[in-house]
């Protein structure tokens, strides 16, 4: 079992490949193959067969996977994609922080 360091709605940021500095929210996150799906990033084309008889084919645009790595967490605070380290809050519960700015992730 392997971990991955993004959650499914968490804001993120591209790093590299041809999407680099777009940023957008998770939509799915695979920890076995270690990859996420991030909304309006890394669009490809599919070719979509109509299943029953009345369906519509054809050429669709969809959101394709991508390698956890290629994304860092995006901090709104500083507008910048940060690391995060992990604080206890006021309930003493642990929290995601920015390491840039200190804001809870």
């Amino acid at each position: 079992m392997s971990k991955v360091h993004v959650r499914r709605g968490d804001t993120v940021m591209v790093i590299s490949g041809k999407d680099k500095g777009k940023t957008g929210k998770v939509a799915v996150v695979s920890p076995t193959e270690g990859k996420v799906i991030v909304e309006g990033v890394n669009m490809v084309t599919k070719h979509v067969k109509p299943r029953k008889q009345g369906d519509q084919g054809g050429i669709v645009k969809a959101e394709g996977a991508m390698y956890a790595s290629k994304v860092m967490l995006y901090c709104a605070k500083c507008k910048k994609p940060t690391r995060i380290s992990k604080k206890a809050n006021k309930k003493g519960e642990l929290v995601r922080v920015c390491t840039h700015c200190g804001a809870e992730l």
